[in-house]
């Protein structure tokens, strides 16, 4: 027996006006779609709203997500490559800047292409007759003409001179000494003596002064304190007075026969009346237009106190320099 429904199915297809999808359990991807040959396709209008308003295909949903990553990792490598670009730009102007190399704009303008006059060049004369300039025609006839680096760079100018700011600014040359000496006051004698020194003379010997620890009043005493007032190397046991010459030589001190200001000055033993058993020393104050000097010293006699006697035979003693 028929059923009356598979009946009405049977009449009912001659010509389909819409296609049905199937049911969603075995074709859930599939759309609705309007063909040509149905009733609804007579209005364009009405097949395309019906086509848009039908659910999107898995296979089209794919598509357009491919389409967006393509699109996203365009506009990504644009971007990149544009920033790559900016940077190399700064850092080529950079380098040209510290460099002294021409940018792109002094490229450009040490071009000359205009081809439509003769070249003229133009010398134009200032106040100065030391300096001109030279103009060039914009209209010079040049057909292909640039201007190098060598070209373009300035010389550089070797008469320059310097000076002094101001006359407080001028080196007092007297004050500065050439000698080696760690002793100031000896390195100020060192350069008054220069020619008079010995080749071998170490200035910065070794001075035995260990602090005055001569008997008060007596001639080393004072030797030993107004060598400290001028600020003078003095030994501190260089024994009696006869005895400070040798001393001081051993030590490395400068000692001869002629005398100057602030020598320590050495009596052997009843020279010049002085003592027969320790002789004496005494210190040159001064040296008079004569030669003769002029000393200060002291004696155990004196307390403390001391005399200045004058001396004409000066080359009988020996002296002690520094």
């Amino acid at each position: 027996m028929r059923h009356a429904a598979h009946k009405a199915n049977a009449q009912s297809t001659g010509s389909a006006s819409v296609y049905r999808p199937a049911r969603p359990g075995r074709a859930a991807h599939t759309s609705a779609v309007v063909y040509a040959n149905s009733p609804l396709a007579v209005v364009p209008e009405v097949a395309k709203m019906l086509n848009e308003g039908a659910p999107t295909t898995r296979r089209a949903i794919r598509q357009a997500a491919r389409q967006k990553a393509h699109k996203k990792q365009f506009l990504s490598a644009s971007a990149f490559a544009l920033l790559a670009a900016t940077a190399s730009s700064f850092a080529y102007a950079s380098t040209a800047s510290s460099a002294g190399l021409p940018s792109a704009s002094d490229a450009v303008s040490s071009l000359v292409t205009d081809t439509t006059d003769a070249s003229v060049a133009t010398t134009q004369s200032t106040e100065s007759s030391s300096s001109t300039t030279t103009l060039r025609d914009t209209n010079a006839d040049v057909s292909s003409a640039t201007v190098s680096r060598s070209e373009a760079r300035v010389s550089a100018d070797d008469s320059a001179a310097w000076s002094l700011s101001s006359e407080s600014d001028a080196l007092d040359t007297s004050q500065m000494s050439k000698s080696l000496a760690d002793n100031p006051e000896v390195a100020k004698l060192m350069d008054r003596d220069a020619a008079d020194l010995p080749a071998d003379f170490n200035p910065n010997h070794a001075t035995g002064d260990t602090g005055n620890a001569y008997s008060f009043s007596q001639c080393t005493w004072w030797a030993y304190v107004r060598r400290q007032q001028l600020g003078l190397p003095v030994g501190s046991y260089f024994g009696n007075g006869a005895e400070w010459a040798d001393s001081a030589r051993a030590l490395g001190y400068w000692v001869d026969n002629t005398p100057r200001v602030g020598d320590i000055m050495v009596f052997q033993r009843g020279q010049e009346g002085s003592s027969a058993v320790y002789g004496h020393v005494a210190i040159v104050e001064s040296i008079n237009p004569d030669g003769s000097v002029v000393t200060s010293e002291c004696g155990a006699s004196l307390n403390g106190q001391t005399m200045s006697r004058t001396f004409s035979n000066v080359h009988d003693f020996q002296y002690i320099h520094y």
